[in-house]
């Protein structure tokens, strides 16, 4: 076979291969047709996928341990000390490098995790499909003034996975363990509604 004929053949299988990963791909994910952007955008949804197997396996082991019945925030991440009242001021860099804070607030009903990085905060909840719950974290946010930059919903089954980037607002008085509770109380509330 001539150097032309594979080459030619090896194309063929590539330009295959990426029609099928972009069929498998949510077109959210792809901004473009070009080669770059289909495996870029193949690539953030494996992560996202990825994301929630392990929330769904977390959840798993915590239910099968023994679940508590109130939201209690815990933190997760915590590389610079932060005082009780601290404010979500967005210059936490005093070094030159990018320190996060992060905490997560787990229950029966959901999942709650909001880790600070820079400016923006990225936001993670983890529960059962209940009807209007993005809107109320939503309302959430807005209350304290956190902007909306993107959010991705992925879901399986009767599972849903909120994944926020949220930038911080200049009146925004909450540490990240207060927002993972705030938006977990959200969830509270819906429940309270429904009996």
């Amino acid at each position: 076979m001539s150097h032309i004929a594979v080459e030619r053949n090896r194309r063929r299988q590539m330009n295959e291969h990426l029609k099928v990963l972009r069929s498998l791909t949510p077109s959210f994910y792809i901004k473009r047709g070009d080669q770059a952007s289909i495996i870029g955008g193949a690539i953030e949804f494996i992560k996202e996928l990825q994301q929630l197997l392990q929330s769904l396996e977390a959840k798993k082991k915590r239910k099968s341990l023994s679940p508590s019945p109130t939201p209690s925030p815990r933190p997760l991440l915590q590389l610079t000390p932060s005082p009780p009242t601290s404010s979500c001021s967005p210059h936490d860099s005093s070094d030159g490098g990018v320190k996060e804070l992060g905490a997560c607030c787990n229950s029966p009903v959901a999942d709650v995790e909001a880790k600070l990085s820079g400016s923006n905060v990225l936001l993670r909840t983890l529960s059962k499909r209940i009807p209007g719950q993005v809107v109320k974290i939503i309302g959430v946010l807005e209350r304290q003034a956190f902007e909306i930059l993107h959010l991705n919903i992925s879901s399986m089954e009767d599972t849903v996975l909120y994944s926020f980037v949220i930038k911080i607002g200049l009146e925004c008085q909450l540490s990240v363990e207060e927002l993972a509770f705030e938006v977990q109380r959200s969830f509270y509330e819906e429940l309270a509604i429904g009996y």
